[in-house]
């Protein structure tokens, strides 16, 4: 694989944008609530600038021009992906943007924030540590993080959107003394050497065009003797790219969540030793033999309703309830409620959704394989 020419950043352009397209609405309730004040121009350019990668590509004619392209202009593809998608994430999932898994009977908000702790909990960290959230989202994450372990978190992110709703709950939640957000590519992040005490990414780095290339970036800015621990999204080593029906899978998860270049598990293992990390703990926990799949929510199977509670959850992503959302946003087009292109981005990520589950059930992908590493004490510039 040949180096990756970084895009260049413009936060000016890039504000510039998110307050035409945006507006006011980064204060609007989450979900649905965020969709209806969109420019309708500046919403049908970032439409056209994210699907002109996935529009008439199909994954038996995916060729390496293809993925190259995709990760010529991942800044771009991923920041256009969560102006598309965010409103929509927030509506299905909440403001932690990840999976978890799930114990017997355990409601979904405290699978998500376990997942979290258990997180920091693998890496140590501590109150008043200084840790870089990388991918931030819209913050859910650091929040649970910085209320378990009382540390100082900066949250990283490159679309100002998520910024502006993570800065605005942070602010509601009494957390803005401990958390903070910063505008940046983070392949290229603008902290100097041997800031951090701790770094971590929840399901953020896939995002890279290059794990060897993030995973360095990462390995600059902590402090020797740093840790760094990530939930990765990885393809299984039973993965096999030649083969069609796994490849459409691939391609499906790609495209419905902003990914320009997912690789297998051997290649993240191997760039975090290139990166120069000494890797401490590794495991694939979708592997796990849980009562509860990791991707239940996404399946819209009854056979995994617990409580009632969960019904909505499943309903949503039953052939019924996706017809209805795909219908109900439609029509919300028509009228001139939602901005054009918003029933497109909702389609594809419910066929990103069907991936998912069967890269799930068929153990071709995982969300989260956990790893942590230090950075050694001494180490060569």
């Amino acid at each position: 694989m040949s180096p990756i020419a970084l895009e260049q950043e413009d936060h000016a352009r890039d504000a510039a944008f998110n307050k035409a397209l945006h507006g006011k609405s980064a204060n609007a309730q989450g979900g649905f609530g965020a969709m209806f004040s969109k420019d309708k121009e500046a919403h049908a350019a970032a439409v056209e600038s994210y699907f002109k990668h996935w529009d008439e590509k199909r994954a038996a004619d995916e060729t390496d021009a293809d993925r190259a392209s995709r990760r010529a202009e991942y800044a771009t593809l991923t920041r256009h992906y969560y102006n598309l998608a965010t409103d929509l994430y927030e509506y299905g999932w909440g403001s932690s943007f990840h999976f978890c898994r799930f114990a017997y009977g355990e409601p979904f908000r405290q699978a998500i924030a376990r997942h979290e702790h258990y997180l920091a909990h693998c890496m140590g960290m501590k109150e008043d540590m200084r840790v870089l959230d990388v991918g931030c989202g819209v913050g859910g994450p650091a929040r649970e993080i910085v209320k378990f372990t009382g540390a100082n978190v900066i949250g990283l992110n490159n679309n100002d959107y998520q910024i502006e709703r993570a800065t605005r709950y942070t602010a509601k939640e009494g957390l803005s003394d401990k958390l903070k957000f910063v505008k940046s590519d983070f392949m290229q992040m603008s902290f100097p050497d041997n800031s951090f005490d701790m770094v971590y990414a929840i399901e953020a780095t896939v995002h890279a065009p290059s794990l060897e290339g993030i995973y360095s970036e990462i390995f600059r800015v902590l402090k020797p003797g740093g840790v760094f621990g990530v939930y990765e999204w990885l393809m299984t080593d039973a993965y096999d790219n030649t083969n069609p029906q796994h490849r459409e899978i691939r391609l499906g998860i790609e495209q419905g969540n902003g990914i320009s270049n997912m690789e297998k598990i051997e290649v993240a293992l191997k760039a975090v030793e290139a990166a120069g990390f000494e890797l401490e703990f590794k495991e694939d926990l979708a592997d796990r033999d849980d009562s509860m799949p990791w991707y239940w929510p996404l399946s819209g199977n009854f056979k995994y309703m617990q409580s009632i509670f969960d019904l909505f959850t499943i309903v949503r992503l039953t052939k019924m309830g996706r017809s209805t959302v795909h219908a109900f946003v439609g029509l919300l087009e028509k009228v001139g409620i939602a901005p054009g292109g918003t029933q497109k981005t909702a389609d594809s990520l419910a066929l990103a959704a069907d991936a998912l589950v069967a890269g799930g059930e068929k153990k071709l992908f995982t969300p989260m394989y956990l790893m942590v590493a230090r950075k050694p004490l001494q180490h060569k510039a």
